[in-house]
């Protein structure tokens, strides 16, 4: 059977209380929403509508994909509206399975297990039982335990509350069905809305058998509605992760002070200290060690390499071999050679480090390549900015920078050069000499610090 499906993401989302759409909070460096995109893209279906409403515009551009239809609701008249403003952009599918945009965690296994109680019949729907159900449309079944109807709890009667098993929303219905179903429904009830719910005692009063299944945890069907569920939900993710991770053979110091946004791929004997953040594309070699409190975003990281604690990589490709930190900062488009080392306080942006080369103390290199074996001493840094324009600083194999040096690119350091102490360089060196700036050193005899004179 051919498969559509239709995310409700019209909701303004109040309890949020920010300009932000709902469905644009982020969960795990993602939108809400596409979470429940990605999930329903896992299924094959052969189209996602996407319904929207509040913030229409700011959704779209924030997740522009061109497989995806967007249907705007103009009115929020309920949940069976929403769902009927997408029928005409679902003809020609065999089943239509209803997602929501805020609730984010649901499992691709969990959808496939619901859309498989639906294969002989026309309606099935996603319940759970929870222990306070509080808010949620409660499930009713008949003696033999066949659905009969869902009724919504500000709608529901004292017994009815009673009920633990709850209607999470998310259904699948043979398209044809479906279709007649909502142009029955009315809202005739206390919101004066079109409730989605309705077509369930619909279903049963044409004699349809009404199917269920439930999902493997009651975290997949939260829905966020505040800041406060948001971050449980967060959390809850992030656990799901670590699991996964470590389960493959990551090694995790503390998974509950871990954070993945993103994807990873590791080798093995990789260990990650607490409270790293991984972001986006994340490439791990074997036999990495990265310490606490690291953020890393988008970097190929290759085998042995020790990240000590307190650094932020982004964008970078870091060789075999090499150590990075404590609190150094590798900025995006830098490579780092084998066996290269970046110290405390080392910023590096948009520069080539060669291979066993060392820049091991509170220094800036910006716009640069340098050759392999170079050492660079405490506090040098580029000068690549000219207010206007940025240049680069070549710096040859072997070359030797004296501390406290000031490299005024373009500048070109000759192979095995050595820099000497407290030198301003703004032109190439030789190769194999020593160059400095440095004033002659004089000391004056007799000279005496002057003396702040009393007032009479």
């Amino acid at each position: 059977m051919t498969l559509g499906v239709v995310i409700l993401a019209a909701g303004q989302g109040t309890r949020m209380r920010s300009k932000l759409p709902k469905v644009l909070h982020s969960l795990a460096g993602r939108p809400l929403l596409d979470h429940a995109i990605q999930a329903a893209k896992r299924l094959s279906p052969v189209r996602v509508v996407v319904v929207y409403g509040h913030g229409g515009e700011q959704v779209k551009a924030a997740l522009s994909d061109p497989d995806l239809i967007w249907v705007e609701q103009k009115e929020q008249l309920g949940t069976g509206h929403a769902v009927a403003q997408a029928l005409p952009a679902l003809q020609g599918v065999d089943q239509i399975l209803v997602l929501y945009g805020d609730v984010p965690l649901i499992r691709d296994r969990t959808l496939s297990s619901l859309t498989t109680a639906c294969m002989y019949t026309d309606l099935a729907l996603l319940t759970a039982a929870f222990d306070n159900p509080v808010g949620y449309g409660r499930i009713l079944r008949d003696a033999n335990g066949k659905i009969e109807r869902i009724v919504e709890h500000k709608d529901a009667s004292a017994s009815e509350l009673e009920i633990k098993e709850i209607n999470t929303g998310i259904l699948i219905a043979k398209s044809e069905a479906l279709e007649g179903w909502l142009e029955r429904v009315d809202n005739s009830n206390s919101q004066g809305e079109f409730y989605l719910t309705d077509v369930v005692e619909l279903a049963v009063a044409d004699g349809v058998c009404v199917q269920s299944s439930q999902p493997e945890d009651l975290d997949e069907v939260a829905g966020v509605n505040d800041c406060a569920q948001l971050a449980l939900l967060e959390r809850r993710f992030q656990e799901w992760q670590a699991d996964r991770l470590m389960r493959k053979g990551l090694s995790l110091r503390d998974p509950n002070r871990f954070d993945l946004r993103g994807s990873i791929e590791f080798g093995q004997d990789v260990t990650i200290d607490i409270n790293v953040l991984l972001e986006g594309e994340i490439e791990l070699g074997s036999d990495i060690s990265i310490g606490a409190n690291t953020v890393i975003r988008n970097c190929r990281i290759g085998d042995g390499v020790l990240i000590r604690e307190n650094c932020v990589l982004e964008n970078a490709v870091i060789g075999a071999n090499c150590t990075i930190g404590p609190f150094a900062r590798i900025r995006p488009d830098t490579e780092l050679a084998a066996d290269a080392h970046i110290g405390n306080f080392v910023e590096i942006k948009k520069s080539q480090v060669g291979s066993g080369s060392k820049i091991n103390h509170l220094s800036y290199i910006g716009d640069s390549s340098i050759g392999s074996k170079v050492n660079v001493g405490a506090g040098t840094i580029t000068c690549n900015y000219d207010g206007v324009n940025k240049h680069r600083t070549l710096i040859g194999d072997g070359a030797f920078i004296g501390s406290n040096s000031s490299l005024v690119a373009p500048a070109e350091i000759g192979a095995g050069a050595t820099i000497g102490a407290g030198s301003t360089i703004s032109g190439k060196t030789p190769d194999n000499t020593l160059t400095l700036t440095r004033a002659k050193q004089l000391s004056i005899k007799g000279w005496k610090r002057p003396v702040k004179k009393l007032k009479e």
